[in-house]
């Protein structure tokens, strides 16, 4: 029997999210400054022919990444494996929702493949919540890197995980067998809207999740990013901030969250560019190595620039 994936409509569980001091939330106009590339150029359609040749799912497709055309376009993506169907049904988030199929033995395999196929140096591997998984998925995570090293010699590779509910021990202890060079794991916002934003996730959970991997490998990478426009405040922002800072977090994403279907989490406040400026110099004095901020930045967004720049994060010699 082939499971369902519930999408749209299907997907959400009626939500209802009012910031504070709001009354109402009507839906905004985007701004001049909210633009995307066209996502259909012959290098995307050449892009995901190999994709589904190799039986491979990406965050990029699935949850309908507006930056989709342009790092398709430059042969980048963001990999997203176990499957496309996931467990939990954020409400801001356009990845299908369901009973997910037995894990996929040969994506590690076909993922190194299509990652030595595009001749990738960089790659960031995500992936769906798999909450019916006794380790989160932690060991498939390992085999994907390990399959993604043997035939990509030299490659760095950038993790964005799950918080493996419950599961953080068994999860920690699983990748010491295989670490990325990156681990991410996102906030995506402030402690006030997560019953609303992240239902069935915890705030000081995540946090935990990033502290614990840091402590066990305190030379590699970690990173984090928050979605704005959602109703949080900037003082819940920068409090959040201090936040992955006390959990020596090495790299913050700041974008604007945007809604994926009439379905989804509306659009509370268009945050302008400047103001994301402002929280890039806020971030810095608090001691990120590097920070992304900007309207269209999204987690993964241009990630390899960002790590090869490796004056910019204050790691060369």
């Amino acid at each position: 029997m082939i499971n369902k994936k519930l999408r749209g409509a299907e997907k959400i569980i009626p939500i209802k999210i009012l910031p504070s001091g709001s009354s109402s939330v009507q839906q905004l106009r985007k701004p001049a400054w909210i633009r995307a590339q066209f996502p259909y150029t012959p290098a995307v359609v050449s892009l995901r022919k190999l994709l589904r040749n190799n039986k491979l799912h990406t965050v990029c497709e699935e949850a309908n990444c507006p930056n989709l055309g342009e790092c398709f376009s430059s042969g980048t993506a963001t990999f997203m494996i176990m499957g496309d169907v996931c467990t939990r049904r954020c409400p801001f988030c356009d990845v299908g929702h369901g009973r997910p199929n037995p894990l996929d033995l040969n994506e590690p395999e076909n993922l190194a493949c299509a990652v030595f196929s595009m001749g990738l140096k960089y790659v960031v591997i995500t992936s769906v919540d798999r909450d019916d998984l006794k380790d989160g998925g932690a060991e498939h995570f390992v085999a994907c890197i390990r399959a993604v090293r043997a035939q990509n010699v030299g490659i760095m590779i950038e993790i964005l995980t799950p918080d493996f509910r419950g599961r953080v021990d068994k999860a920690i202890d699983i990748l010491r067998h295989e670490p990325p060079d990156v681990f991410n794991h996102n906030l995506e916002t402030v402690p006030r809207l997560y019953r609303h934003v992240r239902p069935g996730a915890d705030y000081q959970h995540s946090l935990s999740l990033l502290k614990r991997f840091k402590a066990c490998h305190p030379d590699i990478l970690t990173k984090s990013g928050l979605m704005l426009g959602l109703g949080e405040m900037l003082s819940e922002i920068e409090d959040v901030m201090h936040d992955m800072r006390a959990c020596n977090v090495d790299i913050l994403t700041l974008g604007q969250y945007l809604q994926p279907s009439r379905y989804h989490l509306p659009v509370n406040r268009y945050v302008p560019p400047e103001e994301f400026k402002n929280l890039k110099s806020i971030g810095e004095k608090l001691g990120f190595m590097y920070i992304a901020s900007s309207p269209m930045v999204r987690s993964s967004y241009h990630a390899d620039t960002l790590i090869q720049t490796k004056s910019a994060l204050g790691l060369t010699q």
